[in-house]
């Protein structure tokens, strides 16, 4: 197994590669770049200075061209260009935003903490409340508690945590007051005491989490649940039932391990979660975390904030899927790595 993923861990670098490459090639091609970005806002200025007898001149001479080229990195070919990049983040330098006119580590560093503490609160709200919900839909199958269950996890599965999003903004932050508007936190955060920024905290954070676990709900849920009936109707438990042990400890101890199979499987792919986010649920409630900034740089046409983004966000992806194979391996005793 420690050689499985010794190899797997070996992959991660040219898989790096290949995505980033091919996503550094998009940039070089697409229409309205920096640089047409640029001579528009040029144009625009020196058109409104001039006045309306001037007005549509605005060209730009090819000493700026090439000044405008040099500074967005387009002077050089696009595969030189793309390994002199990839020689500033082997020294942990991601560039420079268009944007903001920083560095883009530092962008990230500063949203990071954000994407982090919404994704893993999802986390463990979606895992610690789904799987023993799950459980209990398949002991309690078709009663009035799994069908009223079933009722609301399939409500919220419908709609888009975006769109549950606007309505709670309007109706529960602009109507009722009940909830802030949107922020991470409060604007007097610094000055209460460790309590007081728990609640301020718990109170801005309330409704975007709502909004990010309501969609996982239902399926996590139902995984679990319609695993377990198909391994509580196994030959296995059955003979386990029949032998005497116990109906709770045949759950517990038989079914209930191989049903968390897919459930390990699934989580790997949430881990992306940690970072990436819901660049709509983060824009409705003016969150700065990672999947505005990764919305709003492609928006802008920030490359190198792209691909700082892009490069965390598929580390983290390679990493989640190895993960996943490490649960299945702690989780089904039949599988063997080799």
């Amino acid at each position: 197994m420690r050689d499985y993923f010794a190899r797997r861990l070996l992959l991660i670098p040219p898989t790096l590669l290949g995505i980033t490459l091919i996503v550094f090639l998009i940039t070089r091609v697409v229409p309205g770049g920096p640089i047409e970005r640029a001579i528009m806002e040029a144009k625009t200025a020196e058109n409104a200075m001039a006045g309306g007898a001037d007005a549509g001149r605005g060209a730009i001479s090819e000493e700026q061209l090439a000044q405008l080229k040099a500074y967005y990195g387009f002077d050089q070919p696009p595969l030189t260009a793309y390994v002199t990049w990839l020689g500033k983040v082997l020294r942990g330098d991601l560039g420079t935003s268009y944007r903001f006119n920083e560095p883009v580590l530092n962008i990230i560093l500063e949203r990071l903490p954000v994407s982090l503490t919404f994704g893993l609160i999802t986390l463990v709200l979606v895992y610690t409340i789904c799987i023993p919900l799950g459980v209990l839909k398949a002991i309690k199958h078709r009663t009035a508690l799994d069908n009223i269950t079933s009722a609301i996890v399939f409500t919220g599965y419908a709609i888009p945590g975006y769109a549950l999003g606007a309505i709670l903004v309007v109706y529960l932050a602009a109507r009722r007051g009940w909830f802030p508007m949107g922020g991470f936190v409060g604007r007097d955060f610094a000055d209460l005491t460790l309590g007081g920024k728990l609640v301020d905290f718990a109170h801005h954070a309330a409704l975007p989490l709502l909004c990010y676990t309501v969609g996982s709900f239902a399926l996590v849920t139902l995984l679990m649940k319609n695993h377990l009936m198909d391994n509580l109707a196994a030959d296995f438990v059955r003979t386990a039932v029949a032998k005497g042990v116990s109906f709770r400890t045949a759950v517990v101890r038989h079914a209930l391990r191989n049903s968390l199979i897919p459930i390990a499987t699934h989580f790997g792919h949430n881990f992306t979660l940690l970072v990436s986010g819901s660049f709509l649920i983060e824009f409705i409630f003016d969150i700065n975390g990672m999947g505005l900034l990764g919305y709003t740089s492609v928006v802008d046409r920030d490359y190198p904030t792209v691909m700082g983004v892009l490069l965390i966000s598929s580390l983290l992806l390679l990493l989640g899927n190895i993960l996943s194979d490490v649960l299945v391996a702690l989780v089904d005793p039949r599988v063997r790595f080799k």
